[in-house]
C-alpha cells in the first residue's frame, strides 16, 4: 500500500467533506429547533384572567355590575378585551375623535332601517304589504352609531329573564295598560314583569301549553321547531323552551309596540315580520308546529294564501293549531262583537282550505283546533286526479329560497315517495339526537357537494372552535350570552357546538350562497331565517349578545361596502356585547379600521391550529355607551 505524507491531498478532502456534513446537520437542527419553538408558541392556549363574578340574587331579582377580563400576550404585550358589563363607564374622550362615528340622534335608538313607518306608508295597504321589509337605498343609509337609552343596563340573565326586563333598556308602557287583563306585561317599579297570559291564555302559556299536550304530544322529541304567527311578547314560545321547543316568534312592527323588542330582551327567539304579500324568509319543510293564537291573519281570505304559506314551511306530518276567532265561536262571539253568521262561515272556509291542502282535522276541544299535514302528497294527487276542484294547484318550483319571493296560490310539492307510509325528504330524528344526525336533505343527496363525512368532518371542527372561543372569551361558558347571532351558519355546525350552552342562535343563510343550507339546519332542530347583509336584518336594536361571522366579509366585501354591515352589526348588538369574525388577515385589517371607528375593542388572533393557518379571528366587544353621553360630548 501507497505510503501517505502529511498534508496529502486526500486526506484534506476527507476532511472538508465531513466539516461540511456537520455544518448542514448543525444548521438543520437549529431551523427545526426554532420552527418548532415557534409553533408550539402560536398554538398554546390563551390565558385568560378573570375578576371575581357576584351572584344573581333570584328573590328580588338585584341587578349587579358585574366585571371580567380577557388577556393575549404577544411578545411583551398584553392586550385585554373585556367581555363584561359595567355600567359606570361613560365615553372617553380620546375615543371621540374626529375619524369615529358619530351617535345618532336619541330618538333613532329603537330604528330598524327596513320596517321604518315613515318609508312604510308609500307602499299599499292592501295585505298589510306597507308592514312588510322596506329597506332604504344607498343615499338613505345612515353613518352613525345608533344609541342605548340613557340609563341602559346589561338584561337580566336566561332563565330569570325570561320572567323579568329593565323598564329603561326598552320605556314603553303601552302594552301593559293595553294587554292589562290579558298578563301580557306589567310594570313593577324599574322593572317588567312577564306573568306568561296571552290574549288566549290569560291563566298563563303553561297551563295552555299543557293543554295542546293533552292533545298532541310536545314531550316526546317529535316536535322540536315551531313557528308562533302573531306572537306578541312571544310568551309561547318563553315557555315552550323548557320543553325543549325551539320557537321562531314573529309580528309586526305596529301599533302594539315594540312587542319583538320585549321577546328578545327576555332571550327568546323572534323577528319582526308579517303575513303580506311575501313568502316568510325560511326554507319549505322546516318547522314541525306552527301556532297562531287570535293572531288576527286572515286565514279565509285571498284562496287560502296564508294557509298555503303555512303548508309550505311545515314539515311532512306537522300540525298547525289554532285557538281564538273563529273557534268555538258559539261561546265567544259576543265578546268578539262579531256575528254566529259571520263567525261560522270563516271557519268553514278554514276547514275547506284544509281540506284541499289534504290536512287531517286531528282534534277540536274547547279553545283548541288542531290540523296536521300529511307524510308525502301520495293520496293528495291522486284525489287530486277525481276531484280537481277540491285538491290543491300544485306549485311548479319546489325550491327553499324564499328570500323576497312572492307568495302564491298554489301547494309547494313535497319531494316524492315510494311508498304510502313513507315521509317525503326522508324522516328526521327525535330531539336531542336529531342535533347530529345527519340531515335527510344531505342523505338524499339534494344539496350537490355535500356528504355525510363532510357533514360529521364539520361537527368535529365547530366542537374545536367553540373549545378554543371558551379559552379566548371567558363569558361564554358563564351564561353571559343568550341571544347569538350566526351571521353566514352554511350547515348549523356552531349552533350544535353550543346546544348544551344556555344560549340561543339564529342561524342566517346568504339567499344566493353556493349551497343553500337552511334547511338543514332546520332538519338538525335549530332555526333560522334567509338574509343578504347588504341589508338590515328584521330585528330591532341591541337584541344579541354574541355575533358570529365566517368569511361572510369574503363574501360581500365587492357585493356592498362592508362599513354597512358592520354598523348594521353595531346596530342589533348590545352594549358591551362580542363580536368572532373569522377571515383572511387582509380583510380582517379593513374590518379592524371600522371596529375602531365604532368603538369596538378589537383583537386580531391566530387560528386555532396555530399561525400558519391562513384563516384569522377577530375577537371585539362593543363598549358601553349610551345617548346621555352622547350628547354629553358634544
Amino acid at each position: 500500500m501507497a505510503k501517505e505524507y502529511p498534508g496529502s491531498p486526500k486526506i484534506h478532502t476527507l476532511e472538508i467533506k465531513r466539516n461540511r456534513v456537520t455544518y448542514i446537520v448543525f444548521i438543520s437542527g437549529v431551523c427545526i429547533l426554532f420552527y418548532v419553538l415557534g409553533a408550539w408558541q402560536g398554538a398554546a392556549p390563551v390565558p385568560s384572567v378573570l375578576n371575581p363574578i357576584s351572584n344573581w340574587e333570584k328573590a328580588d331579582c338585584d341587578h349587579h355590575a358585574e366585571m371580567a377580563s380577557t388577556s393575549w400576550s404577544e411578545g411583551n404585550v398584553d392586550v385585554a378585551l373585556d367581555f363584561e358589563a359595567h355600567h359606570q363607564l361613560s365615553l372617553d374622550e380620546t375615543t371621540i375623535a374626529i375619524e369615529k362615528f358619530p351617535s345618532c340622534a336619541a330618538e333613532l335608538s329603537e330604528y330598524t332601517p327596513c320596517e321604518d313607518f315613515s318609508r312604510g306608508k308609500e307602499f299599499p295597504r292592501e295585505k298589510l304589504a306597507y308592514r312588510e321589509r322596506h329597506c332604504p337605498s344607498k343615499h338613505e343609509l345612515l353613518q352613525c352609531l345608533i344609541p342605548a337609552p340613557p340609563k341602559y343596563k346589561t338584561p337580566f340573565r336566561w332563565p330569570q329573564s325570561r320572567d323579568y326586563a329593565w323598564y329603561d333598556n326598552i320605556p314603553h308602557k303601552e302594552l301593559s295598560i293595553e294587554k292589562a287583563v290579558q298578563n301580557w306585561i306589567q310594570v313593577k317599579g324599574e322593572r317588567f314583569m312577564f306573568p306568561g297570559g296571552g290574549t288566549m291564555f290569560p291563566l298563563g302559556a303553561d297551563a295552555y301549553i299543557d293543554d295542546i299536550n293533552a292533545l298532541v304530544s310536545l314531550t316526546d322529541g317529535r316536535i322540536r321547531t315551531a313557528i308562533d304567527t302573531g306572537c306578541g311578547v312571544a310568551s309561547f314560545g318563553a315557555y315552550l323552551l323548557q320543553r325543549d321547543i325551539l320557537t321562531m316568534s314573529f309580528a309586526p312592527r305596529d301599533t302594539h309596540e315594540a312587542q319583538v323588542q320585549f321577546a328578545l330582551e327576555r332571550g327568546v327567539p323572534a323577528m319582526i315580520g308579517v303575513m303580506a304579500t311575501r313568502k316568510l324568509p325560511y326554507p319549505a319543510r322546516a318547522f314541525d308546529m306552527a301556532h297562531c293564537s287570535r293572531c288576527l291573519i286572515p286565514w279565509y281570505d285571498y284562496d287560502g294564501l296564508y294557509l298555503i304559506e303555512v303548508d309550505r314551511v311545515l314539515r311532512p306530518g306537522g300540525y298547525w293549531i289554532l285557538s281564538g276567532p273563529p273557534i268555538r265561536w258559539k261561546k265567544y262571539y259576543r265578546g268578539w262583537e262579531r256575528t254566529q253568521e259571520d263567525l261560522k262561515k270563516e271557519q268553514d272556509t278554514i276547514e275547506e282550505i284544509a281540506r284541499r291542502l289534504c290536512w287531517k282535522k286531528v282534534i277540536e276541544k274547547n279553545d283548541l283546533s288542531i290540523w296536521q299535514k300529511p307524510i308525502n302528497h301520495l293520496d293528495c294527487i291522486e284525489s287530486h286526479r277525481k276531484t280537481p276542484q277540491r285538491t290543491p294547484n300544485f306549485c311548479k318550483d319546489s325550491s327553499d329560497v324564499a328570500w323576497y319571493k312572492e307568495m302564491e296560490v298554489c301547494v309547494t310539492p313535497l319531494p316524492r315517495v315510494g311508498r304510502r307510509d313513507e315521509v317525503a325528504g326522508g324522516e328526521v330524528q327525535r330531539w336531542p339526537e336529531r342535533a347530529f344526525a345527519v340531515p335527510p336533505r344531505i342523505t338524499e343527496g339534494t344539496i350537490p357537494g355535500l356528504t355525510s363525512m363532510k357533514f360529521e368532518d364539520d361537527n368535529r371542527v365547530w366542537r374545536e372552535r367553540v373549545e378554543h372561543y371558551k379559552h379566548i372569551i371567558p363569558a361564554l361558558s358563564q351564561a353571559r350570552y343568550r341571544n347569538v347571532m350566526d351571521m353566514n351558519a352554511h350547515l348549523g355546525g356552531f349552533a350544535a357546538a353550543l346546544v348544551k350552552h344556555p344560549v340561543w342562535v339564529m342561524n342566517t343563510v346568504p339567499p344566493d350562497s353556493d349551497h343553500d343550507t337552511l334547511g338543514v339546519i332546520y332538519e338538525r332542530g335549530f332555526i333560522g331565517a334567509y338574509h343578504d347583509w347588504c341589508e338590515a336584518f328584521s330585528t330591532y336594536p341591541r337584541t344579541y349578545d354574541l355575533i358570529h361571522a365566517t368569511s361572510l366579509f369574503t363574501i360581500y366585501q365587492n357585493r356592498c361596502d362592508i362599513v354597512y354591515i358592520l354598523l348594521e352589526m353595531d346596530r342589533i348588538l348590545r352594549p358591551e356585547g362580542a363580536v368572532i369574525i373569522r377571515d383572511t388577515v387582509d380583510v380582517l385589517a379593513k374590518v379592524q379600521v371600522v371596529a375602531d371607528r365604532m368603538r369596538w375593542n378589537s383583537k386580531i388572533m391566530d387560528h386555532e391550529r396555530g399561525p400558519f393557518i391562513p384563516e384569522k379571528i377577530l375577537v371585539a366587544v362593543k363598549t358601553y355607551w349610551t345617548s346621555a353621553d352622547a350628547s354629553t360630548q358634544e
